[in-house]
């Protein structure tokens, strides 16, 4: 009989929540390192689409900087859905196969319902927090027009603003951990056991609970990576990006307890 590597095994849908230390983070980076070494060009790929994204977001909004910041911190918050193809390519890696970008591309297709579910819900808080990113310039900022970049970057290095720093880095900050609270193990479960939405959020909820210091620890690491390749006018994201992928499906193996295959009691 052949083994179907490509779709998500039948098993347990509930996965068990492990518990880990604060050193946990750097092992997962230090492991997607070694996927980002091995899988060369296919996880550049990802990468690089990051980059041209924010790229293309900063053209098309260069006059707009308040619509602009909120549009590419959204943006990285449908990461998750995004970086499929990357866990993909851990997955890969980790059974010994090759690993191909082409089959990752459409990776997707094996739980599409319930990743498409995941999507909308991601595509909404991406909506409202564009929206509350206009709102929190707009009572901060002179109302005659939107401030550009470079007044931006002033008025929180000079301390101008102080209240909107805390104010858009607090609400901002609100939508990211929301973000990262559904999704730290969601993506990586329905792409592996094809396991539904629902279930794969409450089992992010489950190991952030389970898991706090070590997760809000793994949730700063990923904001400062992010920062580092925005403040590189998106360069850096081409290896960041990867690598937080890459690492984000280490961090899913450790934090969950490998399922078993259910028995078949119809034969």
């Amino acid at each position: 009989m052949s083994e179907n590597t490509h779709g998500p095994a039948t098993v347990d849908a509930f996965p068990e929540i492990r518990h880990v230390g604060f050193d946990a983070p750097a092992r997962w980076l230090r492991a997607g390192w070694g996927d980002l070494r091995q899988a060369g060009g296919a996880s550049l790929f990802y990468g690089t689409c990051f980059a041209v994204g924010g790229w293309l977001m900063q053209v098309v909004f260069a006059h707009a900087y308040a619509l602009f910041a909120g549009m590419v911190t959204g943006f990285l918050l449908v990461a998750p859905v995004l970086a499929m193809g990357l866990y993909d390519l851990s997955r890969r890696i980790e059974r010994g196969e090759a690993p191909r970008l082409a089959p990752t591309l459409t990776a997707w297709r094996a739980n599409l319902a319930n990743v498409g579910v995941l999507a909308a819900v991601l595509a909404v808080v991406f909506l409202v927090w564009a929206r509350a990113s206009m709102v929190i310039f707009a009572m901060f900022f002179d109302s005659a027009g939107l401030p550009s970049f470079a007044e931006i970057v002033h008025a929180i290095v000079a301390f101008e603003q102080p209240e909107f720093a805390l104010v858009y880095f607090m609400v901002g900050g609100f939508f990211a951990l929301f973000v990262f609270a559904i999704c730290v193990v969601a993506v990586p479960l329905m792409l592996d056991r094809g396991t539904d939405a629902v279930t794969s959020g409450i089992a992010s909820l489950g190991a952030c609970a389970r898991n706090p210091g070590p997760m809000l620890l793994w949730a700063a690491c990923i904001a400062v990576l992010v920062a580092i390749g925005m403040a590189t006018r998106f360069l850096g994201l081409i290896v960041i990006m990867p690598l937080l992928g890459h690492a984000t499906w280490h961090a899913y193996r450790e934090l969950t307890v490998p399922a078993s295959p259910r028995v078949d009691r119809s034969s």
